[in-house]
């Protein structure tokens, strides 16, 4: 079996992973949820005070005790303290991080907010303030003497020492954080769970009845209507399932004129439909199927993490940095994704609905397009710099040993040619043109071994 087949159709994404990545970029979802935990936790906890209170029960030894007058100093010191360090460790934090987003670029810092060392921290510290405000409220006076919560205040103690060390692993984890290498592995690592996400789906078999994908552009060339953008922003998610629905209910085709990191303005075109007639019904529907916002998401934007690594190294380059080690590093990571990316490369053109009818035509990327995001820009501010070009033919030698197709490996040798031509306009040392050439004569014969293998399975 050649190992340049096609895979099976995936199933189309769902809107749950746009959601999980919408949600995972806010600094209140996890917070929210401990403090839902600690609220939880407080009425456990007041319910064993109360019955402990009238007798109905008995708290083991090591539960604190104390009159009222003591429980309501050290709540009210407890909490006091909790959100002055709140305060100072998160100030200090968004300080760290601006610092961070200017040396890295003012997009890096909305990885910092996806991190979940960070919610967690953050999440921790509210709730057993929270917690320690309703134990501080329930210390009341009773028929029966002074009512003291004498397991909650022992429950608050607790929370308070987990925090210290919390607060420890919090220190430490924003200082590694905020290194260079950990940042562009973890923009890496996005990029790599990107690919996964888009191209790692389940399996599914439809059959295929109807117009053919010419044939059916070729009818919304001819006769179709557009829909056009109810606002402006960047396409941060197609519901392609929903769109399916939509157009199977109208009996007609949606082509998508945009994908996920366009941005769209409002009142342009953003789909055409076939037939006309089916427009209107379309329209009414189609503002469900996307989602569009300020910014650019990973759910289905492969290009967005490209795009970060980039950023990063023409920083590097740039002569107010002069960081060359960090561009070499981010061309490393460049060539791992992409390397990935060459062997489950299978764009999705076309969405079927259960009868096997095409109802979708996509926008789809491009991988000789990705391929020049990735190295394009980093050429064009290394130019003169005989290591950043050495780097850039090793990485397109790594990525070459996973193409699958022609198609690949022209728009790898494409990009060694440009760096060549590149290298013998702008190196005025001869060695370091020399080496910058033999980079390229080992790119040209793993081409050509990777070719005569291909040409050899598929016989």
């Amino acid at each position: 079996m050649s190992s340049s087949a096609a895979p099976e159709p995936r199933r189309p994404p769902r809107p749950s992973a746009w959601r999980r990545e919408a949600l995972r970029a806010t600094l209140w979802v996890v917070p929210t949820a401990q403090v839902v935990l600690a609220v939880a936790l407080f009425i456990v906890t007041y319910l064993l005070d109360r019955a402990a209170y009238h007798g109905q029960l008995s708290l083991p030894a090591w539960v604190s005790g104390g009159s009222a007058d003591a429980a309501r100093q050290i709540l009210s010191a407890l909490a006091a303290a909790i959100i002055t360090v709140i305060g100072l460790v998160f100030s200090i934090t968004i300080v760290a991080f601006t610092l961070a987003s200017t040396q890295f670029g003012p997009r890096i810092l909305r990885n910092f907010i996806r991190d979940r060392g960070t919610q967690i921290t953050l999440g921790a510290f509210v709730a057993t303030f929270v917690y320690a405000v309703l134990t501080l409220g329930s210390v009341s006076h009773g028929g029966r003497g002074d009512f003291v919560p004498h397991l909650s205040i022992t429950v608050t103690l607790g929370m308070v020492l987990a925090d210290l060390g919390l607060l420890i692993f919090f220190i430490h984890h924003v200082a590694t954080s905020i290194q260079l290498p950990q940042v562009v592995a973890s923009i890496a690592g996005d990029l790599s769970s990107a690919i996964d996400a888009e191209f790692g789906g389940p399996l599914v078999e439809v059959g295929e009845t109807g117009p053919s994908e010419a044939e059916v552009r070729a009818l919304i060339a001819a006769s179709g209507a557009v829909v056009p953008a109810t606002r402006s922003g960047y396409l941060q998610f197609v519901g392609y399932p929903a769109l399916v629905d939509i157009a199977t209910r109208a009996d007609g085709v949606i082509l998508t004129l945009h994908r996920p990191g366009h941005f769209v303005v409002e009142g342009l075109p953003l789909a055409r439909v076939w037939p006309a007639d089916a427009a209107d019904a379309v329209t009414r529907s189609l503002d469900r199927a996307h989602a569009i916002g300020a910014h650019r998401t990973l759910a289905q934007d492969l290009a967005f993490a490209i795009d970060q690594l980039v950023e990063i190294a023409i920083r590097a380059l740039s002569p107010a940095v002069n960081d060359t080690f960090t561009a070499l590093t981010c061309i490393d990571w460049l060539s791992d994704g992409l390397s990935k990316l060459s062997l489950r490369w299978n764009p999705r053109h076309v969405y079927r609905d259960q009868h096997g009818r095409i109802r979708v035509v996509t926008a789809g990327a491009s991988y000789h397009r990705l391929v020049e995001r990735a190295f394009d820009k980093i050429r064009q501010a290394g130019v003169g710099m005989p290591a950043v070009m050495i780097r850039q033919l090793d990485a397109l030698a790594k990525i070459m040993e996973h193409t699958t197709n022609d198609e690949q490996r022209g728009a790898l040798m494409e990009q060694a040619a440009m760096i060549l031509r590149s290298s013998e306009a702008s190196i005025a040392e001869p060695a370091d043109r020399d080496d910058v050439r033999r980079r390229h004569d080992t790119l040209v014969a793993t081409h050509t071994s990777r070719a005569e293998s291909a040409s050899m399975t598929t016989r």
